[in-house]
C-alpha cells in the first residue's frame, strides 16, 4: 500500500481537486488553507488531517503549494523551510515570477530541501479530471522523486530546465491563452451582432482552423452569459502583469499581451474580477468598456 506522506497547501478551485487526486492515490496526509474551515472540510471528505499550523507538515516528504500571489509563495516557503526535514521537496503549482521561483528555491536549498516550480495549465476541468499539463523547473533528480505525486493529476509533466523555467513557460502559456481569448470573444461578439445561430456556428468553427480549447470549453457558456469561474479574470490580469514584465525586460514587442492585460484589468476594476475569463466578451459587445 502506498505511504501517505504528502501535504497540500491552497485548496481553491485548482488546489482542491489536485489534493483529492493525491488522496485517491493514497499519497495525501495533510491539507492546509488560509481559511482553515476549507481544509477541515476537505480533510473530512477524503480522510486526511487538517493542519492547524505549519509545523503539522513536518513529517511530510513532499509539500505542494497552490496559492495566489508571489508573497504567499514566499511566506509559505519561509515557514516550511523551518519545519521540513532535509531531503524533503516543496513543489509550487502557483503562477508567480521567475525571480520568486528562484528565491524560493534558494531559501529551501539553504535548509537542504528540494524545490520545483511547477505551474499548471488545463483549467479547473483539467484539475478535476486529473489531466493537467505541468511545466517544471528545477533539478532532474528532484523531479524524478516528485513524479509519482505529480502523476496523480497530470496528463503531461515537462521538465523545462533549471529553477524558474517552469514559470517562464507558464508566462508563455498565459500570453498565448490570453491572445486566443481576445480573438474568440471578439469573434463571438461579432457573431451575435450578425445574428448567427450558435448551435450551428460553434461546431462549424470547431471543425475548422478556428478550433481551440477556449472556444470548445467556453464558447457556448459565454453566449449564454454564464461566467461561473473556471479561471478568474483577476487571476489572468495578475498573470499577464508578470508576463509583461518579462517581455518588457527582454525588449520583446507585446501589443497583444498589453491589450489583454488592459482588458482583464478593466474587468477586475468594474467588479468582474471573480468571473471567468470568458466574461471578456462583455468588453467586446456594443457598449462594452474599452
Amino acid at each position: 500500500m502506498q505511504e501517505a506522506d504528502a501535504g497540500f497547501i491552497g485548496l481553491g478551485a485548482m488546489g482542491g481537486p489536485m489534493a483529492r487526486h493525491l488522496a485517491a492515490a493514497g499519497r495525501l496526509a495533510w491539507v492546509g488553507n488560509r481559511s482553515p474551515e476549507k481544509a477541515v472540510a476537505l480533510a473530512s471528505e477524503v480522510g486526511v488531517s487538517a493542519a492547524r499550523e505549519v509545523a503539522d507538515f513536518a513529517p511530510c516528504r513532499v509539500v505542494l503549494l497552490c496559492v495566489g500571489e508571489d508573497r504567499d509563495v514566499l511566506e509559505q516557503v519561509e515557514a516550511l523551510a523551518g519545519v521540513l526535514q532535509p531531503g524533503a521537496i516543496v513543489i509550487d503549482h502557483s503562477t508567480v515570477s521567475v525571480d520568486t521561483a528562484r528565491a524560493a528555491g534558494s531559501r529551501l536549498a539553504a535548509a537542504g530541501i528540494g524545490f520545483l516550480d511547477a505551474p499548471v495549465s488545463g483549467g479547473v476541468e483539467g484539475a478535476r479530471n486529473g489531466r493537467l499539463s505541468i511545466m517544471v523547473g528545477g533539478s532532474a533528480e528532484v523531479l524524478q522523486r516528485a513524479r509519482p505525486y505529480l502523476a496523480c493529476y497530470a496528463a503531461r509533466i515537462a521538465h523545462l530546465g533549471a529553477q524558474g523555467s517552469g514559470q517562464a513557460a507558464k508566462a508563455v502559456n498565459q500570453v498565448m491563452v490570453a491572445g486566443i481569448n481576445e480573438a474568440v470573444c471578439e469573434a463571438l461578439a461579432l457573431a451575435e451582432g450578425l445574428g448567427l445561430d450558435p448551435d450551428t456556428l460553434l461546431p462549424t468553427l470547431m471543425a475548422g482552423a478556428a478550433g481551440n480549447w477556449f472556444l470548445e470549453k467556453r464558447g457556448a457558456s459565454m453566449l449564454r452569459n454564464d461566467f461561473r469561474p473556471g479561471f478568474k479574470c483577476a487571476h489572468m490580469a495578475k498573470d499577464l502583469r508578470i508576463a509583461e514584465t518579462m517581455a518588457s525586460g527582454l525588449g520583446v514587442r507585446h501589443p497583444a499581451l498589453q491589450q489583454a492585460r488592459r482588458d482583464y484589468e478593466a474587468l477586475a476594476a468594474c467588479g468582474r474580477g471573480e468571473a471567468d475569463t470568458s466574461a471578456l466578451i462583455e468588453l467586446k459587445r456594443p457598449g462594452g468598456r474599452s
